[in-house]
């Protein structure tokens, strides 16, 4: 991104497109309000390499040709930048050693960490663009010369929790127009001017997973089985079956396939053992935690706890 803006030219802006209807409004705002914009899509999976076939969800080619599509009604530059590797290094490969290893990954924040505020803004840079606009639903303002991160007007859709690594060099040269408006006042932009995808279903499952079954994945992936082990109670009594300890994770109480004849809750696990334990609700909660790789985006002390690469 440059340095500093030529007032005798627009302000460029580089969009992530990702075929959905929130980032093709949210390029159409860039436009409206007088941004030079390039419309881009980051490849980031292909169906062969994860043994999927014809399935339409977030960065698959459905979305590229519709990102494509909304790029041309709307007459901006547009490309594709191939990132497989990279995606495949710094995100499916860590989502398939931490539940290995018995944690609960979220690979959206990391993509978006990785992908969009890393390579994206790469990107920006090397074409001379001045900011990154995104159809994230939150907003960040200016508040004591410091950079904030608010929740977006529509509290069901707001997105700030994937957004929590931004930082204040970030925040500077990044744009959310979606903030200021709810869900169903953007699918009426969309369909006010036609575009392809104003009711287009939002993607509800992790890009790589389509189907959710992620121990599934897991197995297809690595080329390995991880066998069934017993359910246990806190004392290790043995309750019954599983399907696998990759299939399960912390606070999980739906597919559980058990009946104890009352909610049960997975609130262990030991991968060395194979055994996944069950509990109450209450068995959740901890007096403490530890945690890393904090961002305090609203503090004081921000500066020094800022994540980097």
């Amino acid at each position: 991104m440059t340095e500093t803006q030529n007032t005798s030219r627009r302000p460029g802006a580089l969009i992530a497109m990702s075929g959905g209807v929130d980032s093709s409004v949210a390029a159409w705002l860039m436009q409206q309000a007088g941004y030079d914009c390039t419309g881009i899509t980051m490849r980031l999976t292909r169906n062969e390499t994860l043994g999927q076939s014809g399935f339409h969800t977030c960065c698959s080619e459905k979305d590229i040709e519709d990102a494509a599509e909304v790029a041309f009604a709307m007459d901006i530059p547009y490309e594709v930048l191939d990132f497989t590797a990279d995606f495949r290094e710094k995100i499916i490969e860590k989502f398939i050693r931490v539940y290995e290893m018995g944690g609960t990954p979220n690979p959206c924040i990391d993509c978006n960490r990785y992908m969009k505020f890393g390579k994206l803004v790469a990107r920006a840079r090397e074409i001379e663009m001045d900011y990154v606009a995104t159809g994230h639903y939150g907003q960040i303002v200016q508040e004591n010369g410091r950079w904030l991160l608010k929740k977006s007007v529509d509290t069901k859709k707001d997105q700030t929790y994937f957004l929590y690594n931004l930082t204040q060099e970030q925040m500077a040269h990044f744009l959310l127009p979606l903030g200021g408006l709810t869900k169903v006042e953007v699918r009426e932009i969309a369909a006010q001017h036609g575009f392809l995808n104003a009711r287009k279903r939002d993607s509800q499952d992790i890009c790589f997973v389509p189907n959710g079954d992620y121990g599934g994945f897991i197995e297809h992936f690595t080329g390995t089985t991880v066998p069934c082990g017993n359910y246990i109670d806190r004392d290790g009594n043995v309750l019954g079956t599983h399907k696998g300890h990759i299939r399960y994770t912390l606070g999980q109480r739906k597919n559980l396939n058990i009946a104890l004849g009352k909610r049960a809750y997975v609130v262990d696990k030991d991968v060395n053992a194979n055994t996944v334990t069950l509990g109450d609700n209450d068995e959740l909660f901890s007096d403490g935690l530890v945690a890393t790789d904090l961002n305090l985006i609203a503090g004081a002390l921000g500066e020094i706890y800022e994540t980097s690469d």
